[in-house]
């Protein structure tokens, strides 16, 4: 049956339900926190991932992972205030009211904590407002979150689709493809203005004309109508207003921080690769932890013992850019690359098709890369396989004629230049290890 919102009746249930409120935003914080803490570990393995890989998802995670804390950060802060305001009313029940007259205080210091500190019970009303509006504040912050990730979502599959089409073969149709994505990120930025001045562009009548389109075209787009009456709830009241005003800065402050780093060391330095200089856990592959993920190339370990050496290449969209470009029969009219749904593989080609194929584009990747350790090359004959997860391509060389010792794995790949599409050799990287016969 459908609520009357404006019946006395209702309003009387509203009344009630604030009342007891609080428990449900207990249960409720309790249980987000606890989902919140569960998830940042698979979402910390996706962006390691994305990283190694350099999908541009690895941003929308790290946002994600950003966004996480700052849910976790108020709904402890929720709990801890909610636990407070418990006490209060527990002590309240005990000891009633503050009596100043009993602490036999100066007649300085009784008025000014009479007039600064107050009732007990206005203590007790401030910490509920600060609670319910923290409480409310949190899941206003997390559709704010959803919002903006909707937006990014548009963005990337606008810029996939683009990318994917022959639609940007020309010059012209290149300049009208950037205006129009050039264009939606202003408009974009012209919304998050109103929201940060907590809506100046609508307060002028000449600005709200202009901006009350584009205020209903983003409406729809980031699905903020959902969560309009929460906004406007929130701008309405003087409290909620300074809480929003102190929480903002705090928030930009956590992301600044999420992105800190120490450096220990002017020279010394801990790069996400091996180098001649410094070897990385991840380039090898025994002293790799669980559900970390290769950095670009690895070996099968730092001392080798045996008489080969396990060579892994992580795949890469750029790899198969460089192969595509080198031999230009191998790039197909449509790039299958990217998400898709497995239920619809129209135009798939058959298994003998792609195994064919797939045996010229490895021939094309053994011309790209190089291999040498120290100055001895090494001929290139990598064949595709999945390693802890990570597509990519391994081979095996020979150590019989290396003598004992450090050595220098360095790998090299043919690459071009943008626009002269020249061909260049490139360094991958290079990684240390000691062969000694077992």
């Amino acid at each position: 049956m459908k609520s009357n919102y404006t019946s006395i009746n209702f309003k009387k249930w509203l009344d009630k339900l604030q009342q007891e409120s609080w428990q449900l935003e207990l249960l409720i914080s309790g249980v987000s926190i606890l989902g919140l803490f569960t998830a940042l570990e698979p979402l910390q393995h996706k962006i390691n991932e994305a990283s190694v890989v350099g999908s541009p998802y690895r941003y929308i995670f790290s946002f994600l992972n950003t966004s996480f804390y700052i849910l976790i950060m108020n709904l402890v802060s929720h709990v801890v205030l909610r636990g407070l305001w418990i006490g209060a009313i527990g002590l309240r029940y005990v000891s009633g009211d503050i009596d100043y007259a009993t602490l036999k205080y100066s007649k300085k210091f009784t008025d000014y904590l009479s007039k600064k500190v107050g009732s007990f019970d206005r203590y007790i009303s401030k910490l509920e407002d600060l609670c319910s509006i923290l409480f409310a504040m949190t899941f206003l912050v997390l559709f704010y979150f959803i919002s903006f990730l909707i937006f990014m979502f548009l963005m990337a599959a606008i810029i996939n689709f683009f990318a994917t089409s022959n639609m940007v073969t020309s010059n012209l149709n290149k300049v009208l493809i950037f205006l129009f994505l050039t264009g939606l990120l202003f408009s974009y930025l012209i919304v998050f203005f109103d929201f940060i001045t907590q809506g100046l562009l609508k307060k002028k009548k000449w600005t709200s004309t202009l901006y009350l389109p584009l205020y209903k075209i983003f409406s729809i787009l980031t699905l903020s109508f959902l969560y309009r009456p929460l906004v406007y709830n929130f701008l309405d009241n003087k409290f909620g207003k300074k809480v929003l005003l102190i929480l903002m800065p705090l928030y930009i402050g956590i992301g600044i921080l999420s992105g800190m780093k120490n450096i220990q060391s002017n020279y010394v330095s801990h790069s996400n690769n091996s180098s001649s200089t410094f070897s990385h856990n991840k380039n090898y592959l025994n002293l790799m932890e669980e559900n970390q993920y290769v950095n670009d190339v690895a070996i099968n370990s730092k001392i080798i013992e045996k008489s080969y050496l396990k060579v892994f290449v992580v795949f890469k969209d750029e790899i198969e850019n460089i192969i595509f470009q080198k031999d230009t029969a191998l790039k197909p009219e449509k790039d299958r690359r990217g998400v898709k749904n497995i239920f619809f593989n129209i135009g798939e080609k058959n298994n003998q098709d792609i195994d064919s194929i797939e045996k010229v584009y490895l021939n094309t990747f053994n011309k790209v890369y190089q291999l040498k350790i120290d100055s001895t090359s090494f001929s290139s004959d990598f064949i595709s396989t999945k390693l802890n997860k990570q597509l990519g391509f391994e081979t095996v060389l020979p150590l019989k004629d290396v003598s004992e010792g450090k050595h220098i794995l360095r790998i090299d790949r043919t690459n071009f230049t943008r626009k002269e599409k020249n061909e260049i050799t490139e360094k991958v990287i290079e990684i240390p290890f000691w062969y000694y016969k077992n």
